[in-house]
């Protein structure tokens, strides 16, 4: 991956917002759903120029949104003053300062997904709860090709973990043309929640587009347990039957610890 002197989302924040606006209006719905009502504080990670911010804060949690793009930042101010610049891998808070952790579409942008990940189990209290909404590993990425008649294509670059900076089936008109995208394959983002030692609670997936998709309420904490709870939704529609599959076949296993669960 190149070294830049500057965050790859500078210089897009005004556009970037603009571009966002409604697909976020939507997945923040989701977003909610899935959250469900809660007090306390509330980080909202990578949070661009602010689009989920209101959507947090309708929960009933305190949000405070953290985001390494100054100019992201300074459009998200017009929403709220509570913003910090910082590295997501390097978060400048105590341990345990928070009840909630809120990351929408993350993986695809910072540069150590792991790390992250094990900053938010640490500035989580015990019990905390972390949201991930972001693209599916399997069936959003570089290595998928949308076929004309909406089936994906799964190509062998599915293996290859890292910074993309270019695909040739990107349209040219959305954000990864402007600052590339990072491919977290799923066995990559699975070791890095049990590396943490998060309880997963809760995993959805839609059955299609989420755009306008409504979801059950959330998962409810079980008595005991004390380790910081997970959710993750995968907002991608999953391959379709007739789509061809070019990559190797995928397998994962998931080791549980039982003082984890």
């Amino acid at each position: 991956m190149p070294v830049l002197d500057r965050p790859r989302y500078d210089g897009h924040a005004e556009w970037y917002d603009e571009w966002s606006s409604e697909a976020a209006s939507q997945h923040g719905r989701i977003v909610s759903a899935l959250l469900g009502p809660g007090t306390g504080r509330c980080l909202d990670l990578g949070c661009g120029t602010g689009r989920y911010l209101d959507v947090l804060r309708s929960t009933g949690r305190t949000v405070v949104g953290i985001d390494i793009s100054a100019d992201q930042l300074r459009v998200a101010r017009r929403r709220t003053r509570a913003l910090i610049r910082g590295d997501a891998a390097r978060l400048p808070f105590a341990d345990g300062t928070f009840e909630t952790v809120v990351a929408t579409w993350v993986s695809t942008d910072v540069d150590d997904f792991r790390g992250t990940v094990g900053e938010v189990a640490r500035v989580l209290v015990p019990g905390g709860l972390f949201l991930f909404y972001g693209v599916h590993p399997c069936f959003n990425g570089p290595f998928v090709e949308w076929a004309d008649d909406e089936r994906r294509i799964i190509h062998p670059t599915y293996r290859r973990a890292g910074w993309h900076e270019r695909a040739p089936w990107w349209n040219g008109g959305g954000i990864r043309d402007r600052v590339g995208m990072r491919h977290v394959p799923l066995a990559d983002l699975v070791n890095a929640i049990i590396a943490a030692r998060l309880s997963i609670a809760r995993v959805a997936e839609p059955d299609r587009d989420a755009w306008g998709m409504s979801h059950p309420g959330p998962a409810q904490p079980s008595p005991g347990k004390t380790a910081p709870r997970f959710r993750v939704c995968l907002p991608c529609s999953p391959i379709d039957p007739r789509s061809r599959v070019e990559a190797p076949e995928l397998r994962w296993r998931l080791w549980r610890s039982s003082r984890m669960f």
